[in-house]
């Protein structure tokens, strides 16, 4: 696939570091020269100095051939104007970043689909969600759900006091009559563990375990984490992600906003009516305890600025809340704010790269994540009749060793994965892969 990737900034540089991986023919475009001969240097791809609104420089890029136009510079008119012209200049399908939501609703969506554009990522939108799912299970970093919540797959911290801490996948595997569950990697010391059998769950370890929603409160247990009802939330920033999270979780918790910016608290006291707004910076202790911090069961820090937001969860913690949710845009920050306990991490350009990437996948792949910890995804495939994976037993495959299988969904049946499952046509199969592996996988389900 030819694609072309208009912006270098965070979103446009992950894109592109996941689809080199994948063996597509890239071509990155933005004005800024220096950025691009970096990016250059690390990755095997072809950069053109200019820009997606000029005419000029998409005849340069050659946009008539390209498969896919992704639009992700930082302005959201420059995204719009440049996939209107990539398609009006054959750029058979294009991708624009937006952060209006109203652009979202259904006829809005159809309104730029007449103009040109196919496909529009707000990564705001995806972060907030993300934030209103992680709240649903406390005591995980992550958590994803697949097929309507038949598969979970999470992000666990284990600490010396879990019943697993110091045993081997094997030893776990026996710990209970049935496998309710499968670890498919472990982040341990800054790197990507693929685990097999003898593969031991040590201290400070982050695992990522798929499991069914049933088996999901014995995986807990396991990992020693004590269960609560998350009632009150506090957000520190109005920002569009607070705003967003205040939104969706107005109806079911009791929200409250703390917002630096007077006028801008003012607005916000205005348009949510279900949460309590307050002027004030978060930063100050002596206002944090005020606002009864100390009764709080999750706090989650979205302001502009990710040193803010990392340093306000770790005093979170300290005053006693045990979920804590950081938004860190500075992906080079996001080893460190795991390494200091930070609960769940949220950066909406990963997010918005998961969904980019996507649509360069097979139609085979139903969903992707880029898991926010690890260099790695997160994939649900779709088994056909005639893929290499159907029909023999997953040991004698001979899986790629940057690959693991978690489970498999069959109708209304989820299945937790092991050497002896047979996948059979029509499943739906969550892999976990390095970008090492994707196009390995994909080749057994194509």
């Amino acid at each position: 696939m030819r694609i072309l990737i208009f912006g270098a900034g965070e979103v446009g540089t992950h894109v592109a570091k996941m689809l080199c991986n994948a063996n597509h023919d890239i071509i990155l475009m933005d004005e800024d020269e220096e950025k691009l001969q970096q990016i250059e240097a690390h990755y095997d791809l072809m950069t053109i100095v200019g820009s997606g609104t000029s005419i000029a420089n998409l005849k340069e890029a050659n946009v008539k051939s390209c498969d896919l136009f992704i639009s992700v510079p930082p302005f959201q008119d420059m995204s719009i104007l440049a996939s209107i012209l990539a398609k009006k200049m054959g750029a058979k399908k294009t991708v624009a970043r937006i952060n209006n939501n109203e652009y979202l609703s259904p006829d809005n969506r159809e309104y730029f689909k007449q103009l040109g554009i196919d496909e529009l990522i707000y990564p705001e939108e995806l972060a907030s969600e993300e934030i209103a799912a992680s709240l649903k299970q406390v005591g995980t970093r992550q958590l994803y759900e697949f097929s309507d919540s038949k598969l979970v797959l999470f992000a666990l911290k284990i600490r010396d006091n879990a019943p697993i801490a110091n045993k081997t996948m094997a030893e776990v595997s026996t710990m209970h009559g049935t496998r309710n569950y499968n670890t498919v990697a472990i982040m341990r010391d800054g790197r990507t563990i693929i685990p097999r059998g003898d593969e031991k769950f040590l201290h400070n370890d982050l695992a990522y375990i798929i499991t069914t929603h049933e088996a999901i409160p014995q995986v807990l247990d396991d990992a020693g984490k004590i269960q609560f009802e998350v009632k009150n939330v506090m957000i520190l920033g109005g920002s569009r992600i607070g705003v967003k999270v205040a939104r969706l979780l107005g109806d079911d918790y009791n929200v409250k906003i703390i917002e630096i910016d007077k006028n801008r608290a003012t607005k916000l006291a205005d348009i949510l009516e279900e949460t309590l707004v307050i002027s004030g910076d978060g930063r100050n202790l002596e206002l944090l305890k005020d606002e009864g911090i100390k009764k709080m069961d999750a706090f989650i820090a979205v302001t502009g600025n990710s040193e803010v937001n990392i340093l306000a969860c770790q005093l979170a913690k300290k005053l006693g809340v045990r979920k804590t949710v950081a938004e860190v845009e500075n992906i080079d920050y996001i080893d460190l704010a795991e390494n200091i306990g930070i609960g769940t991490l949220i950066n909406k350009k990963l997010i918005a790269a998961s969904h980019i990437y996507r649509m360069t996948l097979n139609s085979n792949v139903a969903h992707v994540k880029c898991l926010t910890a690890v260099d790695a995804e997160v994939l649900e495939f779709i088994a056909r009749e005639n893929s290499k994976i159907v029909g023999k037993p997953l040991r004698k495959l001979g899986l790629p060793k940057d690959v693991n299988i978690g489970g498999v969904i069959r109708g209304d049946e989820a299945i937790i994965a092991n050497g002896d499952t047979v996948i059979q046509p029509e499943d739906k199969v969550v892999v976990f892969a390095l970008p090492s592996g994707i196009s390995k996988i994909e080749k057994l389900f194509s």
